[in-house]
């Protein structure tokens, strides 16, 4: 056994001799590979933080990122909605190519099938340690998981060697955390039960309690089982010494985040760090609540604001600032009545989440995808700059593989394309085009964004919605960003260009061969 141990120890640095001597020995490469911290935040848009320009709600901590590094303007997750990004930026590939792909239920099976390439299973094939902490909403186990014994396939399977998970949202049950593929701090004379089909809790139901008996009140749906005073989706039974308090959550994963960085400090590591903030619920620590002046969205940022404070601090205290890749963005753009009685539409004030874009979660619109985007990495890129090139987040595969000097197998990471120069600052253009997936597809090339025929979610929630007529809209955002004029009759021929890379990319055509420009 200790034989067998030495041997692993030995194959995994030589791997880790591997990936550095390939970026040592690499044209464009001078520094070792960096390690890589991902924030990775829910439901927070574009005008949240408040280096993109808003003064309403201040985010030091995030805006130190900017300040100390680079600000993306164009950047954009690859869906409008968490499940389909969180599998973009995973796999490189858009989640439409993939049926099941949606907003995942709390007992969906695991939507990326062991043997695909991720970020992760590229970064250990050079020697890193790998770590995914936070939300998941990616499914777990296989057929009917039974949330008591190991669940498998988990994290470890697609290249996570650590995972500590919010199964799958706040606001859905199971309302514990699962680490190394078990719930956390289960009783096992108190087996978990959960369901989505019926009903199996006898307990009142947040539908049936008076509204006044609820810690947060729900809006529109939302309204089943009760965990910590607040009605989810779903049904859930048992496991009362696992179930989470919404108010520690992101002290919970905070602390184990600044864990996993101080236990693997001597090594490569890539740490997806994914928070709840600021998705419904919205239950911050008390110490954050009644801070904003926004209610408890607003409070909740700047608990999210502190969470990312926290990280900045450890890379600090450890001495890894130097040599440490942080990118912090968003799953999808913003919403305000997401399903509870929050007052974020009423207190919202003259805060705009959005930006100076139109729409939020769950719309084609640029609200929907556009998203922060900020990077540091002190070893190569400048403090305090600025970027307008077009990104996706669908790229951080392929952009990470060139990086680290990670090799793509064939048929993976078909829709990623190498925009490291893009990422890091130095190309001003990235990528050509790129598709936006909410209910209908859209495409932006350059300035120019097709947006086919179809209904489109508008505003924040509660939403109205549009009705885009056949053939579909063309908007020019270098004159109008907020996409209120349709110039596809100005632009004929330009109209028509897009419409038919939008049919050969639905098909499967113009896909990257991972190298880029």
């Amino acid at each position: 056994m200790i034989v067998m141990r030495h041997l692993r120890q030995l194959g995994a640095i030589g791997l880790r001799v591997v990936g550095l001597v390939a970026v040592l020995t690499s044209g464009s490469r001078s520094a070792p590979p960096p390690n890589i911290l991902l924030i990775y935040t829910d439901d927070v848009g574009y005008g949240d933080v408040s280096c993109n320009g808003q003064q309403t709600l201040k985010t030091p901590h995030i805006d130190r990122i900017a300040a100390e590094g680079l600000r993306h303007t164009d950047a954009h997750c690859s869906a409008a909605t968490c499940t389909p990004s969180r599998f973009a930026l995973l796999t490189g590939r858009y989640a439409f190519r993939q049926p099941g792909t949606g907003i995942a239920r709390g007992d969906a099976n695991m939507i990326i099938q062991p043997g695909t390439t991720t970020v992760a299973t590229l970064l250990k094939q050079v020697g890193y340690t790998t770590g995914v902490i936070g939300k998941w909403h990616l499914g777990l186990g296989k057929g009917e998981v039974d949330w008591n014994t190991e669940i498998r396939p988990n994290p470890h399977d697609i290249g996570f060697d650590y995972h500590y998970l919010i199964p799958a949202t706040g606001d859905r049950v199971p309302c514990v955390y699962v680490e190394q593929g078990r719930v956390v701090g289960l009783d096992p004379s108190d087996p978990i039960q959960v369901s989505f089909t019926k009903r199996i809790d006898p307990s009142p139901s947040g539908a049936e309690v008076p509204p006044e008996s609820l810690k947060q009140r729900w809006s529109h749906g939302h309204n089943q089982t009760i965990v910590n005073g607040i009605s989810r989706i779903g049904w859930m039974t048992g496991g009362q010494s696992a179930r989470w308090v919404d108010e520690e959550m992101a002290d919970t994963i905070t602390a184990k985040a600044t864990t996993f960085l101080e236990e693997h400090r001597d090594e490569p590591f890539f740490l997806f760090f994914s928070t709840h903030d600021i998705h419904v619920p919205r239950v911050p620590h008390p110490r954050f609540q009644g801070k904003s002046g926004l209610g408890w969205r607003g409070d909740a940022m700047l608990q999210l604001d502190w969470c990312v404070g926290q990280l900045l601090n450890k890379l600090d205290e450890l001495g890894l600032r130097e040599q440490t890749l942080v990118i912090f963005t968003s799953d999808n753009g913003p919403v305000l009545d997401d399903g509870y009685v929050d007052q974020a539409n009423e207190l919202v004030g003259d805060h705009r989440p959005n930006g100076p874009f139109r729409a939020g979660k769950y719309s084609s619109f640029e609200g929907g995808t556009r998203v922060p985007m900020l990077i540091r990495w002190p070893q190569r890129i400048p403090a305090g700059q600025v970027s307008a090139a077009l990104i996706g987040q669908v790229d951080f595969a392929a952009s990470v593989a060139a990086l680290v000097g990670a090799e793509i197998p064939a048929g993976q990471c078909i829709d990623s394309r190498n925009e490291l120069d893009a990422l890091l600052g130095t190309d001003p253009h990235g990528r050509p085009h790129l598709m936006h997936e909410a209910r209908n597809l859209a495409l932006r090339m350059g300035h120019w964004k097709y947006v086919p025929p179809g209904r489109v979610r508008d505003g924040l929630g509660p939403w109205t919605t549009v009705d885009i007529p056949r053939p579909g809209a063309l908007f020019d955002l270098r004159q109008d960003v907020a996409e209120r004029r349709d110039v596809a009759d100005e632009h004929p021929e330009v109209f028509v260009k897009l419409q038919r890379l939008h049919e050969r990319l639905l098909s499967g055509g113009d896909q990257p061969d991972h190298v880029g420009q």
